[in-house]
């Protein structure tokens, strides 16, 4: 290993060993959406498909590397000590945990072959019994693929990147801004022990700008706020759970108050669009919820919108939250940051930027839920390239639904 600045960079761990090694090292809206799938839609069947948004990217050397990755999480189980820890968070509640108890995923809900040219993914099961799959699938993939292409990537110089990135925050701070961000990176890191010396490092060196992070296990593991409400599935899976599809953002929202009564309480706005979002986000919802996500389409834009909303409501947009997390880089947050300071609270989650800031371009990868109750489901992003859906008709029946173009 080396080190720079004090901090020791750990290697990534040899082949032998499963890369995940805890069902904790997810993404914490995975769980509370898993909860609240169990107390509301524990009868619900879905099925997710992965996507590489990158052109060009061969999966077919990693295929059997990633599957022996697939049967090695089969066999995790919850401890009684990440039960402990999950029991803790007060939104989390005692029946779930019993069931985390006896919980394991199933090796038989994921499929993962070469289509042609093609990586073929899917998930097919009951919600409840798939909905963790997503996050440790995809640090999975990230992580032998960059094991394979960068078996000898200069960690040293991806940790200069940080501490760049780190002084750049520092100097805001001087000058009487402080960036509030969480890690967001699970799902697209280099690799786990790289995320790991990440978290440590901005804990140790900017614990008032670093706010947490949303991978559980090392929220954990370093008593850091693990962060995270809900996920576009939540609302997408709503369009087939809900009673009619123009009801469903509010369906979906109506049903998440009533699983945390008032904890979790930021909105995710660009599921149908972030205009038809504001028409459902009525007075009700806008003083019930704490603020709202942004995770597709212009940042600057859309806080403005929000901000407009709150006023036209007549609700100080001061005492609410907006929560920037679409692909952003430290100078960009810090831009937004500034555009609406004293205008609405700001939080930003970083991901990619973060953890995968190492050799190269990232991959872009995704899992998206596809069908819930064997009818489609979709997002209609407001950032062209996030639309996932293959069924044409019905991107045309929820554009006409929700009036998008």
């Amino acid at each position: 290993m080396s080190a720079i600045s004090g901090v020791k960079v750990v290697e990534t761990h040899p082949l032998t060993t499963p890369i995940i090694q805890s069902l904790l090292d997810t993404d914490l809206y995975k769980i509370t959406m898993m909860q609240g799938a169990l107390h509301q839609f524990p009868w619900a069947e879905v099925e997710y498909e992965f996507r590489c948004r990158n052109i060009g990217i061969d999966f077919a050397p990693i295929i059997t590397a990633v599957d022996r990755e697939l049967d090695a999480i089969c066999n995790l189980r919850f401890t009684q000590e990440e039960l402990t820890f999950l029991a803790g968070l007060r939104f989390i509640k005692r029946d779930f945990i019993e069931f985390l108890r006896l919980f394991q995923l199933n090796r038989e809900f994921i499929t993962s072959q070469m289509d042609g040219d093609d990586y073929v993914l899917k998930i097919k099961g009951p919600w409840l019994h798939t909905i963790l799959y997503e996050v440790p699938v995809l640090a999975i993939i990230n992580e032998v693929y960059f094991r394979y292409h960068h078996p000898h990537a200069d960690l040293a110089d991806g940790m200069k990147k940080l501490q760049k990135k780190i002084a750049l925050v520092k100097k805001e701070n001087s000058r009487g801004l402080q960036l509030k961000f969480s890690d967001f990176g699970t799902r697209r890191r280099f690799s786990k022990e790289w995320h790991e010396t990440i978290i440590k490092t901005l804990k140790e060196n900017i614990p008032d700008n670093f706010m947490g992070t949303s991978n559980v296990y090392y929220a954990w593991k370093y008593d850091l706020t693990p962060v995270g409400t809900m996920a576009h599935e939540w609302l997408m899976a709503c369009q087939a759970l809900g009673p009619r599809l123009v009801d469903s953002q509010k369906f979906a929202l109506e049903h998440w108050a009533q699983e945390y009564r008032g904890d979790l309480g930021i909105a995710l706005s660009d599921v149908a669009g972030f205009d038809a979002f504001l028409k459902d986000f009525d007075m009700y919802f806008a003083k019930l919820f704490d603020g709202c996500r942004h995770d597709s389409g212009d940042p600057i834009e859309w806080g403005e919108k929000l901000i407009q909303h709150y006023e036209e409501l007549r609700i100080n947009a001061a005492s609410k939250v907006a929560v920037f997390s679409d692909g952003l880089s430290f100078p960009r947050a810090i831009e937004i940051a500034q555009h609406f300071k004293d205008r609405i609270i700001t939080y930003f989650g970083i991901g990619t930027n973060l953890t995968n800031d190492v050799v190269g371009s990232p991959l872009q990868i995704v899992i998206k839920m596809t069908q819930c109750q064997g009818t489609p489901v979709a997002k209609l992003s407001d950032s062209p390239g996030k639309q996932m859906c293959d069924d044409r008709g019905y991107l045309d029946y929820m554009k006409r639904v929700f009036g998008r173009k």
